[in-house]
C-alpha cells in the first residue's frame, strides 16, 4: 500500500463522503473513487459500505483505519525529524479551548505567520479533554488547555491565565439564588464541570440539575431566556451579547490556567519549535 491511497482512504473514512474528501484533497471526485476501488482490490475486500446518505467504514476498514492513522502519524513525524533543524515549514496543527483561540491567538498566530510564511497552520477547538486525546494520537503537533494535566506522555507549558466567572440572565438576583437553577453545558463536554459541581456543593444544591445543549448558541440563548446558568472563561468577550451578564464566583473558584500541550516522544518539527520560542509566545 502507497502512503497516497493510505491518505486517500483515511480522507474518505474521516469525511464520510468521496465529494467532501475530494474537496479536502484537492483531487477530482473520479480520482479519488479510482484509489478506493483499487485499493479495495488490492485488498480483496470491501472497505466502506455505500449508500445515498455517504460512505460508511465496514469492520475491515475501520481496522485498517486505525492502522492509517498510526503510519500516517510515523511517516509525518520522520518528516519533522529530518526537517528539525532547517527554517520552520511544514504543517503546524494546534489545537485551543475556544477562549483562548478567540482572547489570544489571533494575534499570535498572525505574528508567527509573519515571521513564518513557509508554514502551514491550521487551528482547531474543542474542549481540554478533546484537544488532550488529539495530542496524545497525534493527531494534533499541540493544545492551549485548561491544566495542569499529570499525563506522562505530555509535556506542558503555562502559557495564560483566565478567570472563570458565571454567566447568567441580565438583572438576574443573587448568586445564590442563580445556582439553584440548572446548569447548562455542552453535549460535547465542560472542562469545568467538576469545578461548578463543587462550588453547588458549597452552596448547599444537593441534587444539581444538569441541562445539556449541542451548541454555544443554544446555552447562551437558555441563559438569556432565565433557563438557567453556565460557568466560563472571562477571556471570552460578552458584549455582544444582549441579556447576558457575568457574575464574579468565590476566589477559591476564580483562577483557571492554560497550558499548551505536547507530545513528549514526537520530535519537535522546525515549525512546533518556532512556535515555543518566547518571541513567538507573546
Amino acid at each position: 500500500m502507497e502512503s497516497g491511497d493510505l491518505r486517500i482512504f483515511r480522507a474518505v473514512a474521516e469525511e464520510g463522503s468521496i465529494t467532501r474528501a475530494a474537496q479536502r484533497l484537492q483531487y477530482v471526485p473520479s480520482n479519488v473513487t479510482g484509489r478506493i476501488r483499487q485499493l479495495e482490490d488490492r485488498l480483496q475486500t470491501a472497505l466502506f459500505i455505500r449508500s445515498n446518505r455517504g460512505m460508511d467504514l465496514t469492520p475491515a476498514g475501520e481496522r485498517l483505519l486505525g492502522y492509517t492513522r498510526q503510519i500516517l502519524n510515523l511517516l509525518d513525524e520522520a518528516e519533522k525529524s529530518v526537517q528539525a533543524e532547517d527554517t520552520p515549514r511544514g504543517p503546524l496543527r494546534i489545537g485551543a479551548i475556544e477562549s483562548t483561540a478567540a482572547a489570544y491567538l489571533p494575534g499570535r498566530l498572525a505574528d508567527y505567520y509573519a515571521r513564518h510564511p513557509e508554514v502551514s497552520l491550521s487551528l482547531t477547538t474543542g474542549n481540554s479533554s478533546v484537544l488532550m486525546q488529539q495530542v496524545l494520537d497525534r493527531e494534533l503537533d499541540g493544545a492551549f488547555v485548561y491544566g495542569p494535566l499529570t499525563h506522562p506522555m505530555l509535556k506542558q507549558i503555562p502559557s495564560y491565565n483566565e478567570e472563570l466567572v458565571l454567566i447568567s440572565e441580565a438583572g438576574a438576583a443573587s448568586q445564590q439564588e442563580q445556582l439553584q437553577k440548572p446548569m447548562l453545558i455542552l453535549s460535547t463536554g465542560c472542562t469545568h464541570r467538576s469545578r461548578v459541581e463543587r462550588l453547588l456543593a458549597e452552596a448547599g444544591v444537593q441534587h444539581p440539575q444538569i441541562i445539556e445543549f449541542g451548541s454555544l448558541e443554544a446555552v447562551l440563548g437558555g441563559v438569556a431566556s432565565g433557563l438557567g446558568v453556565v460557568p466560563r472563561s472571562n477571556a471570552v468577550s460578552l458584549s455582544n451579547e444582549k441579556n447576558i451578564a457575568a457574575m464574579t464566583l468565590p476566589e477559591s473558584y476564580r483562577e483557571v490556567v492554560v497550558y499548551f500541550i505536547y507530545h513528549r516522544d514526537v520530535p519537535l518539527s522546525s515549525a512546533l519549535r518556532a512556535f515555543l520560542e518566547p518571541e513567538n509566545q507573546k
